[in-house]
């Protein structure tokens, strides 16, 4: 069990107090001198500083039974395998220290300790909408893949929800790379459901992690994402943005990370498409740079240089590749492989009505495709052309 540190649990009071406006808890504690100095303090001392904040509301919260509650869940915490890492101790993400607004302290659940997990890497949120295409879907795991083979490996930072997030997550383990999924509830509650198998996974895997500001049996409401995303943005270097509408949480939380003067990056899409409308005005606004080469996202990360092989020309590489083939499975090869690239995301049935061959050829032919690397294909056999390979 780890030992009890009175100003640890001091500021765990005071972050379930002060959650939704750190600043003023923080600031709390520095006029009155540590936190252990707050619930030390004369009343009349606290409810003067929080009435010249106009927060006077909250003087009655500050009491010794805050401070007892606080105490006991932390030992229940550690007795879970988790663990509060306050403001200003050691593991406490370094850059998020640095915003106008980081938490008061933070619930942690990994194998290692924060030091090691935080103190190590660069860490680069990918954040994006949970309706993710099957576009969007290539890019997120090629970038990831392209952070892998970079000679600075980063963490892979994201929420843990549905689309992009638990894509980027599932990503960075499937490629070797350390990945943090910031929550918007408990500690003790993984949410979506879905994903509580790959939250467990993260939490279990050496050098990766969950995190959140939010107190145990703290459920999933609206509210809550919105300050989850300023952990996100605020701890990372970098953050890019897969996809994302006009409006949602992935660009809050870019515009987050901008406003914190950290790096932007966006995945430039079709003009017409929704999922790209919000990529694709903050590359406008020039809050994103576009991201069109991976190799260069690489290095304009500062991750040095990453051993990545684009195809230029995807019609080429497939003719080129089966170059040895008769005319004639060369063209149906080639047939089937542009209109998967002009098709993402179709289906066998629709392949065969358009090619109007039977199943059975343009299976073989998919599974050709597929093992050569030119295209995936996911469970519900739906066939997307690969982004990189290599």
């Amino acid at each position: 069990m780890e030992n009890f540190n009175e100003g640890r649990a001091c500021l765990c009071a005071l972050n379930r107090i002060f959650g939704f406006e750190p600043k003023i808890g923080l600031g709390l504690v520095r006029v009155l001198g540590g936190p252990e100095a707050v619930f030390k303090a004369n009343q009349n001392e606290i409810t003067d500083f929080l009435r010249s904040c106009g927060r006077e509301r909250y003087a009655s919260l500050v009491t010794g039974s805050a401070f007892e509650s606080a105490a006991m869940e932390l030992e229940e915490l550690s007795l879970k395998g988790c663990r509060f890492i306050g403001f200003g101790e050691s593991g406490y993400p370094e850059a998020l220290a640095e915003c106008e607004d980081p938490p008061l302290g933070l619930y942690y659940k990994g194998t290692l300790s924060p030091e090691e997990v935080f103190g190590k890497r660069p860490q680069v949120a990918i954040i994006g909408t949970r309706s993710l295409s099957y576009y969007g879907k290539d890019w997120c795991r090629n970038i990831v893949d392209a952070l892998a083979k970079a000679k600075i490996k980063p963490m892979v930072v994201s929420g843990l929800a549905l689309g992009v997030d638990i894509t980027a997550h599932r990503a960075a383990l499937d490629f070797g790379l350390p990945t943090v999924g910031v929550m918007a509830t408990g500690i003790d509650d993984i949410y979506p459901m879905q994903n509580a198998a790959t939250g467990e996974m993260m939490a279990s895997t050496p050098g990766c992690a969950l995190l959140t500001d939010f107190p145990p049996r703290t459920g999933a409401v609206k509210v809550n994402f919105l300050r989850r995303n300023r952990i996100i943005a605020g701890m990372c270097s970098a953050t890019i943005l897969v996809e994302s509408k006009i409006r949602g949480g992935g660009m809050m939380t870019a515009r987050l990370a901008y406003s914190y003067d950290r790096d932007v990056f966006a995945l430039p899409g079709r003009i017409d498409d929704p999922l790209s409308q919000g990529c694709n005005m903050l590359i406008r606004e020039n809050i994103a740079a576009p991201i069109g080469n991976l190799a260069d996202l690489v290095e304009r990360l500062g991750l040095g240089k990453a051993d990545i092989s684009l195809k230029a020309d995807f019609k080429a590489e497939v003719e080129n590749h089966y170059s040895e083939l008769d005319e004639g499975s060369r063209r149906d090869i080639l047939k089937i492989a542009m209109t998967v690239k002009s098709r993402r995301g179709i289906g066998m049935e629709e392949l065969c009505e358009l090619s109007g061959w039977t199943f059975s050829k343009v299976s073989r032919i998919v599974n050709t495709l597929e093992c050569d690397g030119f295209i995936s294909v996911d469970l519900l056999q739906h066939c997307s052309p690969r982004v990189a390979k290599g």
